[in-house]
């Protein structure tokens, strides 16, 4: 039987405005507006987007023995994570990193947000929040913990570029204490007006939000939580207070472009039923300093140690915006043209551009005189071979054959670890 298909809140909203919709991780989204994905795309870059993410899950492990479930479970250390210097996720501060089985095998990338010492929140994919929940209620164990999945019960909504700190200013009751201390991967309050959360971010008609210095575009931004009786309101302060800076709505077709560009995986494409392994995101697992083993057991580890997995996932920048179809399918020939694997993502990220040897973007501060780009495509392959930096491969579906380059990093200049400072004047 085909599961009901689900709308956000904000479902409406999109149909009115003239959104194309399609169905993503069991709801119907927005993939763009009459603006078209380069506007919306480019609009991160240079002014802000905004983005209903309130398909995304979110599960609660709250108990005295919360961080100890955590740590079995999620693929993190969590009492060294934070920081160059390793330091334990506290209060305020959250991390990257992944739910896995048995095997090594993905079940879920997430993000751990710890709202006090024994309250984290952890934010998954869409239609995921089951999963999770199932995985680390079978872990409990003696543990005094409880878990809550809040599945379609938290509003959640994305704020990104360089003009997003000036939108919230517009909206925030007290936005100089909310931007004091709030680095990337931080985050203040809570949604829920009668959490134990120290602190309260409250919006300027007292809706409390958790207010998330993350995001999955790359760029300078925000992730916003509230409750989903407040949500529709808050979205529309939003969109009210955005329109003097540029603020555009966007649908996930940019979302996917952004963080293709970004090297950041899509869950269940990028990574998934395989080992977490030989790919460009070794931070998400808690190596120790030479990579030989782990600084702590968790689901999954001894089995990540002890596989021989030969796969690749490796990131490509190509030479224009063509792209292929990964549905088609599409795979990775080499020089000679033998079959050396697949393409996970093909994206065109519309920000970028060749020129001689180098990739600029449109906000690089060295980029060329008339820098213009058209937009090159990008993504990522996974092959049965290594594959190096420069390298040239491949793709091809049932339509057409491009040539990509194997490459360490795509979209350079990227804003998401700068100083909120920077963006205030």
């Amino acid at each position: 039987m085909e599961k009901e298909v689900k709308m956000t809140l904000l479902h409406g909203w999109h149909v009115d405005r003239g959104a194309n919709m399609a169905q993503f991780g069991e709801y119907d989204m927005p993939l763009w507006y009459p603006t078209g994905t380069k506007s919306e795309h480019l609009s991160v870059l240079t002014n802000a987007g905004i983005f209903d993410t309130s398909h995304m899950a979110v599960v609660i492990v709250e108990g005295s023995d919360s961080l100890d479930l955590l740590s079995h479970c999620f693929s993190k250390n969590l009492d060294a994570c934070i920081g160059k210097q390793q330091n334990p996720l506290t209060l305020g501060k959250s991390v990257y990193g992944v739910f896995l089985n048995d095997a090594g095998d993905v079940i879920d990338d997430a993000i751990v947000f710890q709202i006090d010492e024994a309250l984290h929140m952890l934010v998954v994919n869409a239609g995921m929040g089951g999963a999770i929940s199932a995985q680390l209620l079978a872990n409990v164990d003696r543990r005094s913990v409880n878990i809550a999945d809040l599945t379609d019960r938290v509003g959640k909504l994305d704020v990104q570029g360089p003009l997003a700190a000036k939108i919230l200013i517009k909206v925030l009751k007290n936005p100089e204490a909310v931007f004091d201390k709030l680095p990337y991967f931080s985050f203040k309050g809570h949604f829920d007006s009668n959490s134990s959360a120290a602190e309260t971010v409250l919006l300027d008609d007292d809706t409390p939000i958790l207010l998330s210095r993350t995001g999955y575009t790359g760029e300078f931004g925000f992730e916003i939580f509230v409750e989903p009786d407040q949500f529709t309101r808050t979205w529309d302060t939003f969109i009210e207070a955005g329109e003097e800076f540029g603020l555009m709505a966007c649908g996930l077709a940019a979302r996917d472009s952004l963080r293709a560009g970004a090297v950041l995986p899509l869950s269940h494409q990028d990574i998934g039923p395989w080992p977490f392994l030989s790919n460009p995101w070794p931070f998400a697992l808690a190596y120790n300093a030479d990579y030989s083993g782990f600084t702590k057991q968790f689901i999954g580890s001894e089995a990540l140690l002890k596989t021989d997995y030969c796969e690749y996932t490796l990131p490509f920048a190509g030479y224009d915006l063509r792209k292929v179809s990964i549905n088609d399918p599409a795979i990775v020939t080499d020089d000679a043209g033998n079959q050396i694997g697949k393409v996970l993502t093909c994206a065109t990220d519309m920000a970028i551009g060749r020129h001689k040897d180098r990739i600029y973007s449109i906000v690089s501060p060295d980029k060329p005189e008339n820098f213009n780009p058209r937009g090159l495509c990008c993504g990522f392959v996974k092959t049965t071979v290594r594959l190096s930096r420069g390298q040239t491969v491949t793709l091809s579906d049932n339509r057409r054959k491009i040539k990509v380059e194997i490459v360490n990093d795509i979209r350079p200049n990227r804003t998401a670890r700068l100083a909120l400072s920077r963006f205030l004047n």
